[in-house]
């Protein structure tokens, strides 16, 4: 493919992904995914730019362009060989007109940045949220007890964790497949430290989707004691199973619950865990750099029918917690609205509870827990605060 032709594609894929953002559609990744199915005349190579050209657009506009045309203009403004590929030759997109005008630049809509603003990022905290997120992953030590990859590199505080170059295949890697490694960002780790879950255990994870972090538990438990991986997405909660059999868990019990009855179907755990995860469902600011179109969904309306599910999670685990032991507060957000809010409001809701120190090798202090952020921690953004049952 030309340039151009590669430009124009990004454009049209553009169009369908800002389509997607404001419909509640597919996210970008899948977009790609059924394009290059569509287009299979597009090599490797084309793919690679194709795809890295969408990404530079959506991370350019802050804002929910009005079309991909005036996504790539803006990406046109900074990088010459965009802006030549408008030449209007063979498939390339139609020259530039006079006074066309380019998506306006930005890092995030103006509403969240006066969010961002008001919870302790500014304006170069808020640019790292976009950045591109480096390829962490956890030694499973239920499958092994030392783990070499070429290239890996140690993060300094997590013994587990291996950093990789972003473009490694980690399902052709001979560990991945034997279940010695799992694919985890640095910060879900930390997350799961911040759980203190030992061995015997009794531990729910609460909102366990694909059951990443259910597996980090299990692996700190050392397969011992009793964990309840629940959540209402069935697609996401299927994905454990054959995943805790790869790395060896066998101590995960999957339960799919029914939105707003999930009281009733944890009745039997009631009181009775020792730790109780809540990673609720939120408005993902932390992983932007992963699918950084996730910005242009978000709404204040959204939001705040994400903190009232927040705060009704958090008061169905806290009925499911045993006196003494831990609730732990999660979200992949930098909104304290999400986060440090959260963990107060329930406070205030629960006479006796308190906040316990979260004993994890880095975080910034925050509010009653502590927070990582791409630009000081270089791991995904959480929020992580954990409470302890009188």
């Amino acid at each position: 493919m030309t340039p151009g032709a590669r430009v124009q594609s990004a454009i049209e894929i553009l169009d369908l992904v800002i389509g997607a953002a404001r419909s509640g559609g597919a996210a970008a990744d899948t977009i790609l995914a059924r394009w290059f199915a569509a287009h299979r005349f597009a090599g490797s190579k084309d793919r690679r730019a194709i795809r890295e050209l969408v990404y530079a657009a959506i991370r350019r506009c802050g804002e929910v362009p009005a079309n991909g045309r005036a996504a790539m203009l803006a990406v046109a403004e900074v990088d010459a060989a965009v802006a030549a590929a408008f030449d209007g030759l063979g498939y390339g997109p139609p020259p530039i007109g006079t006074g066309e005008q380019a998506a306006v630049a930005g890092a995030v809509p103006a509403w969240l940045a006066e969010a961002l603003a008001a919870s302790g990022l500014d304006e170069a905290a808020q640019a790292a949220l976009l950045g591109r997120a480096p390829l962490d992953t956890r030694i499973n030590r239920l499958r092994a007890a030392t783990v070499a990859i070429d290239g890996a590199e140690p993060i300094e505080g997590l013994p587990d964790a291996l950093r990789l170059a972003p473009d490694t295949q980690v399902e052709r890697l001979p560990d991945y497949a034997t279940g010695a490694i799992e694919v985890q960002d640095a910060g879900s780790q930390v997350v799961a430290l911040a759980c203190g879950a030992k061995p015997g255990d009794r531990v729910v994870d609460l909102c366990a989707g694909a059951g990443g972090k259910t597996l980090a538990l299990a692996a700190a438990m050392a397969n011992e004691g009793a964990i309840l991986a629940a959540d209402t997405d069935r697609a996401r909660l299927q994905r454990l199973p054959p995943r805790a059999e790869r790395a060896g868990v066998t101590i995960a019990e999957t339960r799919l619950l029914d939105p707003n009855r999930e009281a009733a179907a944890l009745e039997d755990w009631r009181g009775s865990a020792d730790v109780v995860l809540v990673d609720a469902p939120c408005s993902g600011t932390g992983t932007w750099r992963r699918n950084p179109e996730a910005r242009w969904r978000l709404t204040p309306e959204r939001l705040a029918r994400l903190t009232d599910t927040q705060a009704r999670l958090l008061d169905i685990a806290a009925d499911l917690v045993r006196p003494g032991g831990r609730l732990i507060h999660v979200v992949c957000s930098l909104l304290d609205a999400e986060g440090r809010d959260q963990a107060e409001a329930f406070v205030l809701r629960h006479p006796g509870w308190v906040a316990a120190p979260v004993d994890v090798p880095f975080g910034s202090r925050h509010g009653l827990g502590i927070r990582l952020d791409p630009a000081h921690h270089r791991t995904d953004g959480f929020f992580v605060a954990a409470l302890t049952k009188p």
